[in-house]
């Protein structure tokens, strides 16, 4: 029987599956990767979409693999871990190609996604940052759960680096690294009292003392912080080129969705401190951050942040008073003079809006 080599293509791998946001995020985090990589139109490279859907993909030249919910099951035992299905997937890959990268769906390119496979070299792990070293943060649970443990064995000690897994990049060589923080998840799970990063630290300590590790926030952006906030940028740009993503204004778009934040200029964050003073204490911190969705961005993409920060706010406020806000507190304090003059025209839009929207 003949066996195929492995294709010496670079393979960018993303797993989506669950609500339509996601699939959202890769659709995006792909037409980034596309508009960018014509900056090396010559360069070869493979997409890979493994999904439980395949049609919010149809419209873009990517190999869409189904993976049911059986499959992700299997590679999510023993334990029901579903982050262990992405180095699962990740090693699966590695079987049929000389290198690849699994990335988030919460990204987006800076560069031609071929810069980042520049950098995954024989003997290199790259993943997206290495954000701290292990004893930095001794009251996390990773350390007060595991750190004796890791310690005895010999595997990790508080100077090795955290890595944030946003990004992972191998060699079919240093495949290796994934058969061992897989073995690792397996081992540490029931110690690590439901850690939401396990997976992400047994690949640092996979890593550790063993490959080189290169890091890429200079070339994608990473948008674990402020997700609802960039959500609505990609929802904004997906309303806009759904129909056609790969088409040359859709491509161009990708670009103008940044990884700035989008609220106001400092001196107008000083003003709207400055005019919340009129109001009574408790009110002004909300008001404040009600202004942030107000202020109008040229950018069009970060003007679709609006609602965002009224819902920020809201969120925000229940939390200092403690218990939710009802319609009638809401109603009397859009009905204050003060926030009546400031917010203007905008004021019922926004009332109606906080009115109608649930808080997560």
């Amino acid at each position: 029987m003949n066996i195929a080599s492995p294709t010496s293509r670079p393979q960018l791998v993303y797993l989506v599956f669950g609500a339509q946001t996601y699939h959202q995020e890769a659709i995006f985090s792909i037409a980034s990767a596309l508009a960018f990589l014509q900056d090396t139109p010559d360069a070869p490279l493979d997409i890979q979409v493994f999904s439980d859907d395949p049609e919010p993909y149809r419209l873009l030249p990517v190999r869409v693999r189904p993976l049911d919910e059986a499959t992700r099951k299997r590679w999510s035992e023993p334990y029901g871990y579903h982050f262990r299905t992405k180095h699962v997937l990740l090693r699966q890959v590695l079987e049929e190609s000389q290198v690849a990268l699994l990335i988030d769906t919460d990204t987006f390119f800076h560069h031609s996604p071929m810069a980042l496979f520049e950098r995954v070299q024989p003997g290199t792990l790259l993943c997206n940052t290495a954000c701290a070293k292990y004893g930095d943060n001794r009251e996390s649970i990773l350390y007060t759960a595991l750190h004796q443990r890791l310690l005895a064995k010999g595997v990790a000690d508080d100077d090795m680096m955290a890595l944030n897994s946003g990004v992972i990049g191998l060699t079919q060589q240093d495949a290796y690294i994934l058969d061992r923080s897989i073995e690792l998840m397996d081992e540490l799970f029931p110690h690590a009292q439901g850690a939401y990063t396990l997976e992400e630290f047994c690949l640092s300590i996979a890593a550790y003392r063993t490959v080189n590790v290169r890091e890429c926030p200079d070339l994608i952006y990473h948008y674990w912080s402020r997700k609802q906030l960039f959500r609505a940028k990609v929802k904004a740009w997906i309303a806009k080129h759904a129909s056609a993503p790969t088409s040359t204004q859709a491509l161009a778009d990708t670009r103008r969705v940044s990884s700035y934040l989008p609220r106001p200029p400092r001196l107008q964050r000083l003003m709207y401190k400055l005019i919340t003073l009129l109001l009574p204490k408790h009110q002004q911190q909300f008001m404040r951050e009600i202004l942030y969705g107000c202020h109008e961005h040229e950018n069009e993409f970060d003007q679709a942040c609006a609602p965002v920060w009224w819902d920020k706010a809201r969120k925000n406020q229940e939390e200092r008073q403690k218990r939710p806000i009802d319609a009638h507190q809401l109603e009397h304090w859009f009905a204050n003079p003060v926030v009546r003059l400031i917010l203007g025209e905008r004021r019922a839009a926004i009332q109606n809006h906080l009115l109608g929207t649930p808080v997560k």
